[in-house]
């Protein structure tokens, strides 16, 4: 082991704990605390959406008496999470389960945050309904209004938080349509307005672009409103974006020539 250590093939974050060199740092801070990665820190690695973006989230037996002060080393300062696995076998892990993840990200984010972090968990199918009912059973029975808000359509946790906004602005809300001439939209508001949430992930570049304002063009060609605020705007700065709504909404609605 020492010899694996010393060439870089393992590292050694705590006394007894191995690691391969390739394990993500977050990981690694968990063993060197003495517990495993969980909560937000573990689903962003799963490609899970997450507004939360501090870390990493370790969560640590309750009888864990010395916990090392890690702060000021290469690590980052942890989110302690004194909780037992929901699955006992975890305990032998260095990650959560991912149901146990998602629970404790529950709780750690507001609310539209972490309805944003359900419906990605379901979309990308690292979650699934059986897997939900497990997550609100062992929630505290306040979180429980949140489950009528999940909807597994939504491609993006932008999408998400972008669709809980408008719930209290606008009469009707649509996910996912499909509009004849020009394609899929993220949401479609009160019958005609267009609001897609678009990121620099994958609305980058001029080809991008071009296929973005086609989409658009058809769509004001049948009478349709388009909004694309950019996810930033939707995650840290919705006030804005609720703002735009609000005055493309004051118009009234347009006349649409077909769905």
């Amino acid at each position: 082991m020492a010899e694996a250590v010393a060439a870089g093939r393992l590292l050694r974050p705590r006394r007894g704990s191995y690691l391969a060199a390739d394990v993500p740092e977050p990981v690694v801070t968990a063993v060197a605390l003495g517990g495993r990665l969980t909560c937000v820190s573990l689903l962003r690695l799963a490609d899970v959406f997450v507004l939360d973006r501090s870390g990493p989230h370790v969560q640590l037996p309750r009888t864990a008496s010395r916990v090392p002060d890690i702060a000021g080393d290469r690590f980052e300062r942890p989110v302690l999470h004194w909780t037992p696995p929901l699955d006992p076998r975890a305990r032998h892990h260095v990650c959560s389960g991912i149901v146990d993840a998602v629970v404790r990200a529950v709780e750690c984010q507001p609310p539209r945050a972490a309805v944003a972090t359900i419906d990605s968990a379901l979309h990308q199918g690292v979650l699934d309904e059986s897997d939900l009912a497990v997550v609100f059973a062992a929630l505290p029975v306040k979180y429980s209004p949140l489950r009528r808000l999940i909807d597994a359509r939504a491609e993006s946790g932008p999408e998400t938080l972008m669709r809980l906004l408008l719930r209290g602005i606008a009469r009707t809300v649509e996910v996912q349509v499909r509009i004849a001439g020009v394609g899929r939209v993220d949401l479609l508001v009160d019958g005609w307005l267009i609001v897609e949430c678009d990121s620099e992930a994958h609305h980058a570049g001029l080809d991008a672009r071009r296929r973005d304002s086609a989409r658009d063009l058809a769509a004001a060609a049948l009478g349709y409103v388009t909004l694309r605020p950019m996810a930033a705007d939707i995650m840290w700065r919705p006030e804005r974006v609720l703002a735009a709504v609000r005055g493309l909404l004051a118009r009234g609605p347009q006349p649409v020539r077909g769905r």
